[in-house]
């Protein structure tokens, strides 16, 4: 039997996200209601710029008092679409206390300070849910939480933001440079004005943070991840794993040891095989790719952020927190029972791809490999190339012996043997820079 009281829902804040979702909310109303077994209803909407003209929303539900908005004691859902630490980690505490459950699109918050708001929503009886905060429109906490819950995952592998998938991409299909893949991605509403949260890999880094957590019932904070950016990709590098037959993404990887006591999570650009599932994602598109015990390898893929994909998401969770409402009941909290430790990035164990400027001279390849011998690090493949210089550079190139390009593809090592063996090689004579580091994943 439908119920008669709607269910009253307040929305903080109302830019990309939050305007699709009260559009969805007033279009598809009758079909949410038969959904949830209520009518929903909103019952306020909180903004910083009230003046602003807001398409189908009527202006006597607009207010720039949030506080006020979640504190009045008759609010059944909070959707809280501002992003940010504060006030969103405030509101939504304030939210817990007067009654209201909350689903969040915030990563930022969740992956900083996520622990202490599933203790407010269960201290409260409430729920917390945040599908919308990993990737866009992707199912992927709920199955990690909940369809997963019987098996034991072992690793998260995926592309989690879509800017920085499209700049790569774009580098990868048309040989553009950084700065300039970069400039097309604004231009096109994928990159920000500033795009530095995505391009340096935070919001990425918060992503695997929650990742982590869900899928090793264990805490991890984006503090615990290690992050790196695609700022320092070049066009060399692109080309370097297209002869590899691979291609280069920014990946977050979240990694249970495999002795199972401790987990590593990080974000960094990878060259990828390209018969991986994740080298074909392409443009601005998200994918995530799950290897668990019992299921074996998934990967669930779609677009990964926009208003619309965001808003589907968070409706859904919208309906989840609405029915447990009506049958008085909460879902599933945090599951962090394991308190698994999360190792440093130097126990990382994986392949690398490094380039070196060398002198092309007798004996070279010989010093550095023996470097790489002194660390530990065993030598899968080297290519050598000379190549010639010019100007000032080809002078002292000729009293030297010319110059070269050396690539080493190493086999698996850990990272804090590479980090040792790279500062070795900039102490060489023979070794004129390090070019490029990267890392080899998903073979």
């Amino acid at each position: 039997m439908m119920r008669t009281r709607p269910l009253k829902v307040a929305l903080l804040g109302c830019g990309v996200v939050g305007s699709e979702v009260a559009r969805i909310m007033t279009t598809h109303a009758d079909d949410l209601a038969a959904r949830i077994g209520a009518p929903v209803e909103l019952a306020g909407v909180a903004v910083r710029r009230p003046s602003k003209v807001r398409e189908g929303i009527d202006p006597a539900l607009i207010t720039t008092d949030a506080t006020a908005l979640v504190k009045r004691g008759d609010i059944d859902v909070v959707i809280e679409v501002i992003g940010g630490i504060e006030p969103a980690r405030t509101l939504i505490t304030t939210a817990f206390e007067h009654g209201a459950s909350v689903v969040s699109a915030n990563k930022a918050l969740l992956a900083e300070d996520g622990a202490a708001l599933h203790a407010a929503a269960e201290q409260h009886g409430r729920d917390l849910y945040y599908e919308a905060a990993v990737a866009g429109a992707i199912p992927l906490v709920r199955p990690l939480r909940e369809s997963l819950a019987g098996d034991k995952v072992n690793r998260v592998l995926g592309i989690v933001n879509g800017t920085t998938n499209f700049i790569l991409d774009r580098m990868d299909t048309s040989g553009a440079g950084y700065s300039e893949a970069l400039d097309e991605a604004t231009a096109l509403g994928y990159a920000e004005a500033d795009p530095t949260a995505d391009v340096e890999g935070f919001d990425a880094a918060a992503k695997a943070a929650i990742l982590a957590g869900i899928a090793f019932h264990t805490r991890v904070r984006i503090g615990d991840v290690h992050r790196e950016g695609i700022t320092e990709v070049t066009a060399a590098d692109i080309v370097s794993a297209r002869r590899m037959g691979c291609t280069v993404k920014l990946l977050a990887i979240c990694e249970r040891a495999a002795d199972g006591n401790s987990v590593t999570a990080r974000v960094h650009p990878a060259m990828i095989p390209l018969s991986h599932p994740l080298a074909s994602v392409r443009e601005a598109y998200n994918a995530v790719f799950v290897e668990a015990e019992a299921a074996g390898q998934l990967m669930f893929y779609g677009p990964g952020a926009g208003g619309s994909p965001t808003a589907s998401a968070v409706l859904g969770d919208l309906v989840a927190v609405c029915r447990n409402k009506l049958n008085e009941a909460t879902g599933p909290g945090e599951s962090a029972y394991t308190r698994l430790p999360v190792s440093p990035m130097g126990d990382v164990v994986t392949r690398y791809h490094i380039s070196l400027d060398v002198a092309d001279r007798p004996g070279v390849l010989a010093q550095v490999a023996t470097v790489f011998a002194e660390q530990g690090v065993s030598i899968d493949t080297v290519r050598q190339q000379s190549r010639n210089a010019s100007g000032a550079d080809a002078a002292a190139a000729a009293q030297d012996g010319g110059e070269a390009s050396l690539v080493v593809v190493t086999h698996r090592a850990p990272d804090a043997a590479l980090s040792a063996t790279v500062e070795a090689l900039r102490k060489l004579d023979t070794v004129r820079g390090v070019a490029s580091i990267m890392r080899v994943e998903g073979e």
